[in-house]
């Protein structure tokens, strides 16, 4: 996953439209009051002399030095589009040479070596990188998200193995004593995820009428909505995270109107693109059936709070397809339709008794 710090400019941009659904995630498991992402956001930035253990309570956000925020700037794990790493080439030529032996001709190709669940590579190394004098740990952490194999739950990467898919993709400049920095923050942002799409599937997993009968009360009384029916059904729903694809370079039709919309309406829009975007695919049980279902994810950076602690926001919602677009729909119009026609009156009105 990559990150996006934004530049400490006097006219800082908007934030994203945000709402009850879109997590302030400084808000929601942020680091505590004694991260140093409150010093000044300039400050905060300077990386330290000398590399030292993080206090227990540090932020995991890594304020080093540029040319380490620069390597953030897209995601260190190569799960994008593989057919853009793929190492072909053309010739008007016979690309095999008559006299290669057999076992040149049939050297597997770098698809072929990539892991269809996330477009990672099967194993990344666990060695130290060639000139490394800095240690760092190789123990990996386990993420609340359940596989879709049923096979426990997935790993985040160890710090070593981040270090070295920097290294893969180019960024030779990190700064080796961020990178555990990067690791706590790529795996914060990836349980906020899920704990969005959590919510969307206790939602609509069971039907689109129970999602209607959910939404229709608005995002305030949702929650209350959702334990009166999951007491009735005998608890949760429990998805399952099937694979994932980062896709950074590719802007969802959701991100691209609102930067048209920051160019025609600056004061109300403007805000900077999203610094990332992957596709989640999930499995939800539908009357006995497995079907997987593609959510949509956008990362965004905020301007920093007042103490100098940075924002994000994850707009996390199914994809466009026409089951997503309706539960989008249900869930977006319900709200406004609560809201607007004064709901919670309507609804105080209605239980109060009636006068003689």
């Amino acid at each position: 996953m990559g990150w996006f710090w934004a530049d400490s400019t006097p006219a800082a941009p908007a934030a994203p439209p945000a709402d009850a659904r879109h997590k302030h995630l400084s808000q929601s498991g942020a680091p505590p009051p004694g991260c140093p992402m409150h010093k000044a956001t300039a400050e905060a930035f300077k990386s330290a002399a000398a590399p030292s253990s993080p206090a227990p309570s540090s932020c995991p956000v890594p304020h080093g030095n540029p040319s380490a925020n620069a390597a953030l700037s897209s995601c260190p794990v190569p799960h994008g589009n593989p057919a853009a790493n793929a190492a072909l080439s053309s010739s008007s030529s016979c690309p095999v040479p008559h006299d290669a032996p057999k076992a040149t001709q049939d050297e597997p190709s770098l698809l072929s070596k990539l892991n269809p669940l996330n477009y990672m590579f099967y194993s990344i190394s666990q060695e130290r990188a060639p000139n490394q004098t800095y240690a760092l740990p190789t123990s990996r952490d386990e993420s609340s998200i359940p596989r879709g194999t049923g096979e426990g739950n997935w790993e985040y990467p160890s710090p070593q193995q981040m270090y070295n898919a920097l290294l893969r993709k180019g960024y030779t400049d990190t700064d080796i004593t961020a990178v555990e920095s990067m690791v706590a923050v790529h795996n914060f942002l990836n349980e906020g995820a899920w704990a969005e799409i959590v919510e969307w599937e206790r939602r609509f997993a069971r039907g689109l009428g129970r999602g209607w009968a959910v939404s229709r009360r608005g995002e305030e009384n949702a929650e209350l909505e959702l334990r009166r029916f999951e007491a009735q059904e005998g608890g949760q729903v429990s998805p399952t995270l099937v694979r994932f694809q980062g896709r950074p370079k590719d802007l969802t039709p959701k991100a691209a109107i609102l930067q048209m919309l920051g160019r025609v309406y600056p004061a109300k829009f403007a805000t900077e693109p999203p610094f990332d975007r992957h596709d989640w695919y999930v499995s939800r049980d539908v009357g006995g059936q497995k079907k997987e279902v593609r959510y949509v994810i956008d990362f965004y950076s905020a301007p920093p709070e007042p103490t100098g602690e940075p924002v994000f926001y994850l707009d996390v919602r199914p994809a466009m397809t026409p089951t997503g677009a309706v539960e989008r729909l249900m869930r977006w119009g319900g709200d406004v339709w609560w809201r607007a026609s004064g709901g919670e009156v309507r609804e105080a009105n209605n239980r109060s008794p009636p006068r003689n």
